[in-house]
């Protein structure tokens, strides 16, 4: 790129080995923006490049940057170039969730291996805990050093742990530079409009940074408990009818279509429906399973 006047650079995001690239040329004094892939694709499509290939994709992408590079919000395109600290940080909130998932692996493992493996497979288990262990002490001991006065901002809210404290001071960097609209859109808590003409289409969350958006829903079903202005938000919510999530959802399965229950507008043998739960339903379910042969037992 020496010699060359080069105004904005457009890549990709590929599951993080874009980083590096990113840090160097902007540490070269270049303005770089990351893209979502599936934003670059509706933008070649919207060009006609229904094909996909590497030349129309760099096409693609070039042309992506020609647009933002001419637009009088430019500025908000330039992905921010993290600290060492920030890097550091990541890092060290990302490995968590994997120690975490490795550990989930090896229990569900566990329950159903061999007793010639079991030792082996709980000796990992141990090892995940204590890097778990360690890990977190590292972490603490990092936002202590760097990012003190916006984590104790940030846990003086009720239902904000120090893992949604570490999330948020990891994963969203703009934190204190944009309004309170501009960070929920930017997350994903803020609902898309979906209308078109007379039409009033239902509003939904999309996109978004999914492991900040995870982390501050458990955090509200914490803060409902403890904090009133949240508590308030939330029954009126459910005062319009705002559908509950996780337990309080209403179960549904996929049983006969029995004549007894819909009388005539029953469609005829084989058709399934879908209804609440009962316990007579539940019953005649189970009773399907009554005359099946029970598995084969081995030692274990």
């Amino acid at each position: 790129m020496a010699g060359q006047a080069v105004d904005l650079i457009v890549m990709e995001a590929s599951g993080g080995l874009e980083s590096s690239l990113t840090c160097a040329r902007q540490a070269a004094g270049f303005a770089v923006a990351v893209i979502n892939p599936r934003q670059a694709r509706d933008f070649a499509k919207a060009l006609g490049y229904l094909v996909k290939a590497n030349r129309i994709d760099a096409k693609a992408l070039a042309e992506v940057a020609e647009v933002r590079a001419g637009s009088p919000e430019r500025d908000r395109f330039v992905t921010a170039l993290p600290t060492p600290q920030q890097q550091a940080l990541h890092a060290l909130v990302a490995r968590p969730r994997q120690l975490v998932a490795m550990q989930v692996a090896e229990r569900q493992r566990l329950s159903v291996s061999h007793t010639a493996a079991r030792k082996l497979i709980g000796a990992m288990i141990m090892v995940i805990r204590t890097e778990l262990d360690q890990v977190e002490t590292e972490l603490a001991k990092h936002i202590e050093t760097h990012h003190a006065d916006l984590a104790l901002r940030l846990s003086s809210v009720r239902g904000i742990g120090p893992t949604t404290v570490a999330t948020l001071i990891a994963e969203v960097p703009e934190l204190g530079q944009l309004s309170r609209r501009e960070i929920s859109a930017l997350i994903g808590l803020a609902p898309f409009n979906r209308d078109s003409g007379q039409m009033r289409g239902k509003r939904a969350i999309f996109g978004g940074r999914g492991q900040v958006r995870r982390g501050l829903y458990m955090a509200a079903l914490a803060a409902i408990r403890f904090n009133a202005v949240i508590k308030q938000f939330y029954d009126r919510l459910v005062a319009v009818a705002k559908p509950k999530k996780g337990r309080h959802r209403r179960l549904h399965a996929q049983v006969p279509d029995y004549p007894q229950r819909h009388g005539q507008n029953r469609q005829g043998p084989g058709r399934f429906s879908s209804y609440r739960l009962t316990r007579k339903t539940v019953a005649d379910m189970l009773g399907r399973f009554s005359n099946a042969q029970p598995r084969s037992t081995c030692s274990r």
